[in-house]
């Protein structure tokens, strides 16, 4: 398979990315105007800089350059001086423009520049705002091109990098299934129709079966004129359709909208599944996950423990500090819950102060070492609210079992009860249905 192209404007995936964005304009109002406007709502630092020998100084004494955001009217460069300094230093590079010119826009663009905006039109700040914002993202976002066409293929990899994507290449229909499944990063596509062996729409089909619409972006193109071939890119899994020859800026316009689609997806997902407060997954996706997961565990004969965990005196901590401590408090727990999770165990904040987990694989007096060592870890805990240090302690119920038919409700209800006597029992302790005598430490100070 064909190795990921190295270019200007890569970077490796475990190196630190890159975040200082460069502007370069002679317009103070509008430079105050967008570095406020970044700096405010993409926490991205912003240098301003009026001249190419003042953008020179910054670089050199500055590291972590992501982005220039430049004029063309600068007193020490012309038109063509400005863009090619820029380039010439391998930085993704945007032009904003105070004047519409058609001939100028066509040779600007010529170039590997990313954008050519006007600067005086309504909504350019936003937009700005939006281009930056979706080129900072990109980076955590890898494409695969799959094309025959080594020219075609090169093409569009290295409009896709230039973007900021890590990409990859397939020059036919197998290759790219074989990169879909080996990169689970790859949430961008781009194929064409015309390749030996395994047609793009064929291989559309195909993907769909590895990676749902939700998952990956799929966008088909061709240089054939059969009005079929749209709808039979569309019907078998396509987001969207661009017939060759395309332009750069309808290529990014493209390639942009599905990947905001794709993030707007994600995000709607999260508010379904997850707790706003703490990020752990919610109640009704723990359950679902876990209905998924237990015929299988069922199936090997595994145990399966269930633990209700609840924060002891949780209303004393609100009460006393206020409703702001408690949710300190709680993102606090969530964040050493999930710490301490496997891959394999299930979390969610179950509601109120109760998380819950679901971990497989653990025999009893292992299942009530897991707990007992989380309970340890919370206990150790120190949440700082001003001068004041915030200590908690929590109370868990077990229940561990092979799994049964239905046995869900079952195990969650045991742990329940579980958990009401550990609270019963003095606080601060893991209760099993399973031991004798649950663990007994000390009482939690409130």
């Amino acid at each position: 398979m064909p190795a990921l192209l190295q270019g200007a404007f890569d970077s490796s995936p475990g190196d630190a990315l890159p975040q200082r964005i460069l502007l370069v304009e002679n317009s103070r109002t509008f430079t105050t105007m967008l570095k406020e406007a970044i700096e405010q709502r993409l926490e991205l630092p912003v240098s301003v800089a009026t001249s190419l020998a003042e953008a020179g100084r910054l670089l050199d004494e500055e590291d972590g350059w992501f982005l220039v955001l430049t004029g063309l009217v600068l007193a020490d460069g012309d038109r063509d001086q400005v863009v090619e300094y820029f380039l010439s230093r391998g930085l993704r590079t945007v032009v904003v423009s105070g004047v519409y010119d058609e001939d100028l826009r066509k040779r600007v663009l010529q170039q590997q520049i990313i954008d050519y905006v006007l600067k005086n039109t309504p909504g350019s700040v936003d937009y700005l705002v939006w281009l930056v914002q979706r080129l900072e993202r990109n980076r955590r976002i890898a494409a695969l091109v799959v094309d025959d066409s080594m020219s075609a293929r090169m093409y569009a990899a290295s409009l896709l990098r230039m973007y900021g994507h890590d990409v990859y290449e397939a020059a036919d229909g197998a290759e790219g299934l074989k990169a879909i499944e080996a990169h689970p990063a790859i949430r961008l596509a781009v194929v064409d129709q015309e390749m030996p062996g395994m047609e793009g729409v064929e291989f559309t089909r195909r993907l769909r079966t590895l990676r749902s619409r939700d998952k990956v972006a799929v966008i088909g193109i061709s240089g054939n004129t059969d009005q079929t071939l749209i709808p039979r890119f569309l019907k078998n899994g396509a987001n969207d359709f661009l017939r060759k020859p395309f332009s750069r800026e309808e290529f990014f316009c493209r390639v942009s909208q599905n990947v905001d689609q794709l993030e707007l997806i994600g995000t709607l997902q999260d508010l379904a599944t997850r707790d706003f407060l703490t990020g752990l997954p919610n109640r009704r996706s723990f359950l679902e996950q876990s209905q998924r997961q237990l015929p299988a565990l069922q199936h090997s004969g595994e145990k399966v423990a269930v633990a209700m965990i609840d924060i002891d005196h949780f209303k004393h901590i609100n009460d006393t500090y206020g409703h702001e401590a408690g949710d300190d408090a709680l993102r606090a727990v969530a964040a050493t819950v999930a710490d301490h999770a496997r891959d394999q165990d299930l979390t969610a904040r179950f509601g109120g102060e109760e998380f819950c987990l679901l971990v497989p694989g653990l025999e009893e007096d292992e299942a009530l070492g897991y707990f007992e060592l989380l309970r340890q870890r919370i206990a150790s805990l120190q949440v700082h609210l001003g001068p004041t240090i915030l200590r908690m302690t929590v109370s868990i119920g077990v229940c561990c079992l092979t799994p049964q038919r239905d046995s869900l409700h079952l195990l969650i209800s045991e742990a329940d009860r579980q958990l009401y006597l550990a609270k019963a029992g003095g606080r601060n302790r893991v209760s099993s249905s399973n031991s004798a005598t649950p663990a007994r430490v000390a009482e939690a100070v409130p």
